[in-house]
């Protein structure tokens, strides 16, 4: 069974994860722009399915487990529903089932807030270091921290841009219930951008998934409160 990890806005920060991952074969793949791989010419999660499925093509995967991480979380969703035949299952992971106020403001304001740094001259490092504390839980422990600024700092600034961008666009509101594969659902209990509230809708919403809460536990609960993040998601693992 292989398992792909899909990680957020931030960068890839799995290793407190890896471990618990070694019965399985895994395949960290790392969104277009970052971990060097090149940008694709169209930032889209369309577009980004596609090369997915490519790479799952090229590894000669027929159907892997999606580990989705807030914005890998909604690719996840994007691609169980628009190849559903490559999906065994999905670990849907402090995301949401679209971006946000339907209002353009909203849009408009979050990216004004998020590129703000950079639009000052700030390097990426400079922004991670500002931005990232701030997803964590208040009682995270101090090593959570450094990893999550390190992961967001090595982002190239052109990928960090493009991929904030794409984040706005995503709504998959009104198809979630089509979302057939063995689902489980990971929240932190004190996530500020995906809270349990939210993903306890998406769960009612796909068929026999399961939600789990972890306490205490912000955006980067991998980070935060790595035993507890891996008994959820190697105890769903198992169950396959």
């Amino acid at each position: 069974m292989t398992l792909v990890l899909l990680h957020g806005i931030g960068g890839a920060a799995w290793g407190p994860t890896l471990p618990a991952l070694a019965p399985w074969t895994v395949l960290d793949w790392p969104l277009p722009g970052y971990g060097g791989s090149p940008m694709l010419a169209e930032t889209s999660f369309p577009a980004w399915a596609t090369a997915l499925r490519e790479a799952l093509d090229r590894a000669g995967v027929a159907r892997a487990v999606l580990l989705g991480h807030s914005i890998g979380g909604m690719l996840a969703q994007e691609f169980a529903l628009t190849y559903p035949e490559r999906v065994r299952a999905l670990i849907l992971y402090a995301t949401t089932p679209s971006f946000g106020g339907r209002d353009p403001s909203f849009a408009e304001a979050f990216l004004k807030e998020r590129l703000a740094p950079l639009e000052a001259g700030q390097s990426m490092a400079a922004l991670a270091a500002e931005s990232m504390p701030s997803l964590l839980g208040p009682e995270a422990p101090p090593e959570a921290a450094p990893a999550a600024i390190a992961a967001l700092a090595a982002t190239p600034e052109a990928a960090y841009r493009a991929t904030v961008r794409c984040l706005t666009t995503f709504n998959r509101r009104e198809e979630t219930g089509r979302i057939a594969a063995p689902t489980l659902l990971v929240a932190g209990e004190r996530d500020p951008l995906a809270p349990p509230r939210t993903m306890e809708r998406m769960s009612q919403a796909i068929a026999g998934s399961r939600l789990v809460v972890l306490p205490r536990a912000g955006h980067l609960a991998h980070l935060e409160y790595p035993a507890a993040f891996n008994d959820a998601v190697a105890g769903f693992l198992r169950t396959l």
